[in-house]
């Protein structure tokens, strides 16, 4: 078991939150490019309100914990872990509800080379509970725009948890996946669940354009999400994505274990 404390101990030991390694000129680039709606930055929301830079920066200072001071531009952010906390046993009260009523769900992640083992032990974990762990559109291709232009890849599925990998076999070919903010895979996933191949899932969890993917299409969906991806913020403050986690999405992925029995225990799934 671990509690709420050593949790927090964890985290800042980590850097999965307090002072983390995303840049402030990261963030801030994200808040811009999201304002001035972006697709890249979008990642599958379309956003109701009109969501300014210094609305965003007020937003994620207050979901984040980072700066709101839009005249401090350099250095490195911060994530208040109380809040990292509070938003995991929030995640971990949905994922609970989803075991106890033996929902379908779906999992898929942008970041396979973090956190594949974080969904991965969640998907054994709600399988064991009754909760069929789907996997629509296995094998599909999907095109993907990437800084490299317009690139083919394939749906895969590992340990229950989505995944897209280059169709050429290039790079992260053999690998657990490509890292991806598109929410054309999670589209794919859904609308071959739709045509037939499986239910409807009833809980997403994910990342990037996973989550605000099913979440625009109205799937409940629940994830992680660092300090310069305002997306998934936006999206829990519109009612479109049901619980956004703020951290590092980018640190080792042994780092990610502890937070894994965090949720398990709190959702009363431990394993």
């Amino acid at each position: 078991m671990v509690s709420a404390c050593a949790l927090r101990a964890h985290l800042l030991a980590a850097r999965l939150a307090g002072p983390v390694a995303t840049a402030r000129e990261s963030s801030l680039r994200s808040y811009q490019l999201f304002a001035q709606r972006d697709p890249r930055y979008l990642i599958g929301l379309d956003p109701r309100g009109r969501w300014t830079r210094g609305e965003l920066l007020r937003l994620m200072s207050e979901r984040c914990g980072n700066s709101p001071d839009p005249f401090r531009v350099t250095g490195q952010e911060f994530i208040d872990p109380d809040r990292t906390v509070a938003a995991l046993d929030a995640f971990a009260g949905r994922i609970g509800a989803a075991a106890r009523e033996r929902s379908p769900v779906l999992l898929g992640t942008g970041h396979p080379q973090r956190l594949l083992g974080f969904y991965a032990v969640l998907a054994g974990a709600l399988s064991a509970a009754g909760c069929p762990v789907l996997t629509p559109a296995y094998g599909r291709c999907i095109d993907i725009s990437t800084r490299f232009g317009l690139r083919t890849h394939t749906l895969d599925y590992l340990h229950g948890v989505a995944v897209v990998r280059p169709a050429d076999g290039g790079a992260n070919g053999s690998g657990p996946g490509a890292h991806s903010h598109s929410p054309l895979p999670v589209r794919a996933a859904l609308a071959a669940a739709a045509e037939g191949e499986g239910p409807l899932p009833g809980l997403v969890i994910g990342d990037h354009g996973w989550v605000c993917g099913a979440g625009q299409l109205g799937v409940e969906a629940i994830g992680l999400a660092d300090v310069n991806d305002p997306a998934l913020f936006v999206g829990e403050a519109e009612g479109r994505v049901a619980v956004a986690v703020p951290l590092d999405d980018a640190v080792r992925s042994d780092y990610y274990r502890p937070l894994t029995r965090y949720v398990l225990n709190r959702a009363c799934l431990s394993q």
